[in-house]
Parts: C-alpha cells; sequence; structure tokens
C-alpha cells in the first residue's frame, strides 16, 4: 500500500512549509515535494498548456509560471481546467516515490500544500505548518512583491488556514522567529521519532 508511513506536511502560502521542510531534512527525514513534482509536470506538459491556455504561456518549451497563475487564480474555471490536467500526473508521480520510501518502513514527509483541499491522498497523519491569516498575507506580499488584492486571491484559493489548523494531526506554529519555529519543529520531530 502506498503512503504507508507517509505524514502529510501541509499549511497555507507564505506560512513557512519550505522552511519546515528543510529543517525537518536536517533531522534526517525524506521529503517528497508536491510542488516541485508539480513544475516538473507542468513543464513536460508545455505542450498541452500552450493548446489549452494559450501559447503566451509558454516560452521555450517552459510554462511562464507567474502568467499562468494570475490567470488561474482570476479564474476559477481556469484553475479547475489546470487542475484537471496535472493532479493524475501530480499524484502518479508521487505514489511512485511514496512506493520507494514506503520500503525502508520509516517516516517520511510529503510536502503537500492542497492536502486537504484535493482530499485525493489517503495519508492518516498530516503536519500543518500554522500563521494567522493577517501574517500570511503580510508574509506573502513581501516574499512576491504582490499586491494586496493579488496576495489575498490567493490565499482565498485555498481553504481557510484556520480550517486547516482543525485537522492536522500535529500543529507547528511559525508565528514568530527562526528559533521558536525550530523549538516547535523538535516537538514534532521527537513525537515522530517515538511513534
Amino acid at each position: 500500500m502506498s503512503f504507508k508511513h507517509a505524514i502529510a506536511l501541509t499549511g497555507g502560502i507564505a506560512t513557512g512549509k519550505s522552511t519546515v521542510a528543510t529543517i525537518f531534512k536536517g533531522y534526517g527525514f525524506e521529503i517528497i515535494d508536491a510542488d516541485k513534482v508539480a513544475h516538473e509536470m507542468l513543464d513536460l506538459q508545455h505542450e498541452k498548456i500552450a493548446e489549452l491556455f494559450g501559447e503566451k504561456y509558454v516560452e521555450n518549451k517552459k510554462v511562464v509560471r507567474k502568467k499562468l497563475g494570475a490567470l488561474i487564480f482570476a479564474d476559477k474555471q481556469e484553475k479547475l481546467r489546470l487542475e484537471s490536467l496535472l493532479h493524475p500526473l501530480i499524484f502518479a508521480e508521487i505514489e511512485r516515490q511514496s512506493n520507494i520510501l514506503d520500503e525502508k518502513g520509516k517516516a517520511y514527509l510529503v510536502d503537500i500544500p492542497l492536502f486537504f483541499e484535493t482530499n485525493r491522498y489517503p495519508i492518516e497523519k498530516s503536519i500543518v505548518v500554522y500563521v494567522p491569516q493577517s501574517l500570511q498575507l503580510k508574509r506573502l506580499m513581501e516574499r512576491d512583491g504582490t499586491s494586496n488584492i493579488e496576495a489575498q486571491r490567493r490565499i482565498d484559493s485555498q481553504m481557510n488556514i484556520d480550517k486547516k489548523r482543525e485537522k492536522a494531526t500535529y500543529l507547528i506554529d511559525n508565528q514568530k522567529d527562526l528559533n521558536a519555529l525550530q523549538r516547535e519543529c523538535d516537538k514534532v520531530k521527537d513525537i515522530l521519532i517515538k511513534s
């Protein structure tokens, strides 16, 4: 069975998932990165993307992600069209990598931003990286240099972070500094190693 030893790592955009993933890599956990897989699948499907959305979204056989992102975050139907193309391909690749890691018989993380939204992955335990939505908005605007409206649109395209918090098996609070985040990660790591 796939995902036997998997733990989903999720949160919202700009909550600090990548930083948490890096910390867990430092602990020796292996990580499957759904965003990385998605980017690979997106570029592999560049011809289909050009066909579905237009040539202007592809340059040199690579999808212009920022341009496509602006389209799909502004139009729910376009987002659904993209997801129906990519999600089955992304799932198949993550499942393939999961089968390899399950053979090792120890816990590993699957970094899936839309874990709860897609409800596609049969993973029982989850770690949610949490910050309140106001801080999420501020960090996203600073990180990507986007307007308040664009940043809010991207946040609104995901499940509300407080709902994700309620669904978490383990919670990592990332409202403070890096040292505080490290301590939060240490606590969860200790629980995972014991279980």
